[in-house]
């Protein structure tokens, strides 16, 4: 059952494991900012985390990964073994953390957020904390194998003629790194190609999309400014970039760039989604998945009003409800599908029940 958060009211009570003493009282600050939020306690590493933990029982813990006595892998791993509890990783922005974190993700953490640098303001990261303090408090399930898998290999390559020339979008959030690996491990390598915005901070999505690469049948890579989409190739935008379809000609491409926060987020799902109705119109698929927020919802009926079949996770296959309801409730899904059906549509161009 989900708790339901008023606003207004103080229901999510934090707790702030990090070394650093200003690390701690800019995340208090920040989150304090949102009424709905309480940060009832911090500590300065993992034993008084623990003590704290089992006194103020907190609803969502925010748990940096680098500290003294005991790093934030090992506590994770004994919490979570213990005591199960939404866990956002603090994380720097170096590339070689990045290892280190999908780590975090296998022992049960459920976001990831970035320390402020040069191109990642504080206020960038309050307000994406903000978000994701709320998202990770709704989620109920841990350690456990969130979807039913219905196949474990892809399907074998089959004729695409319903899907030429067509391109594939998807957005996530929260429980999206596991729903896209769900989707993409079924695909046969001649896929129309597919673009993926995945909330997740810079330098991450480079891993994240090799990890994908080397367990899929299709090449999946981080994009870059100007690539061209091919069939069989899936790009992800990368972390603090906005991704966009552009066309010249009968080429399609994609454009990286900057840009102000689109609900609270870049890469935004909305920013991709409206630029995919804008230059692929009826000759695209848009899905979207798991996640906190109204990112991507009136994107996905503007692909819809385009004529692109437009699919949205159904609420007993996702891990955060949020991003697929929205879409629902506005009209923008011409179908909801479980998890484990998605990938259909891909390969089909719709959805089809062969139950019948």
């Amino acid at each position: 059952m989900v708790r339901i958060v008023s606003r207004g009211e103080i229901l999510i009570k934090v707790l702030v494991i990090d070394d650093s003493a200003m690390v701690r009282k800019i995340l208090t600050e920040e989150l304090s900012k949102d009424n709905e939020i309480e940060v009832v306690g911090t500590a300065p590493d993992p034993y008084i985390g623990r003590d704290k933990i089992v006194s103020l029982k907190p609803d969502v813990l925010i748990l940096d990964i680098e500290m003294p006595r005991m790093d934030g892998l090992t506590f994770l791993n004994k919490l979570m073994r213990a005591f199960p509890m939404p866990v956002i990783i603090l994380s720097s922005l170096a590339v070689s953390g990045s290892e280190v974190v999908f780590k975090a993700y296998e022992l049960g953490a459920l976001e990831v957020i970035c320390k402020p640098g040069e191109s990642y303001t504080v206020e960038d990261m309050g307000e994406q904390l903000r978000d994701k303090v709320k998202a990770v408090y709704q989620v109920k399930r841990f350690k456990k194998k969130r979807y039913e898998e219905n196949r474990t290999t892809p399907i074998k390559s089959k004729s695409m003629l319903k899907t030429t020339n067509t391109v594939v979008a998807i957005g996530a959030s929260t429980g999206g790194t596991e729903a896209i690996f769900n989707i993409l491990k079924m695909l046969p390598a001649d896929v129309p190609p597919i673009l993926i915005v995945q909330h997740m901070p810079q330098h991450f999505t480079k891993a994240y999309a090799q990890r994908l690469n080397d367990t899929c049948e299709i090449e999946v890579r981080e994009a870059s400014d100007g690539d061209r989409l091919m069939n069989g190739t899936a790009l992800l935008a990368p972390g603090n970039k906005h991704m966009e379809l552009r066309r010249s000609g009968a080429i399609y491409h994609v454009c990286i760039s900057d840009g102000p926060l689109m609900f609270h987020q870049r890469p935004s799902v909305e920013v991709l989604f409206n630029s995919i109705a804008d230059y692929a119109g009826r000759n695209s698929i848009g899905i979207i998945l798991t996640g906190m927020g109204k990112d991507g919802a009136n994107g996905l009926l503007k692909m819809k009003d385009s004529g692109a079949y437009t699919v949205a996770q159904n609420e007993e296959s996702c891990v955060v409800f949020g991003m697929p309801k929205e879409a629902i409730t506005i009209g923008a899904a011409k179908r909801v599908l479980h998890l484990n059906q998605i990938y259909k549509v891909i390969l089909n161009g719709e959805y089809i029940d062969e139950t019948r």
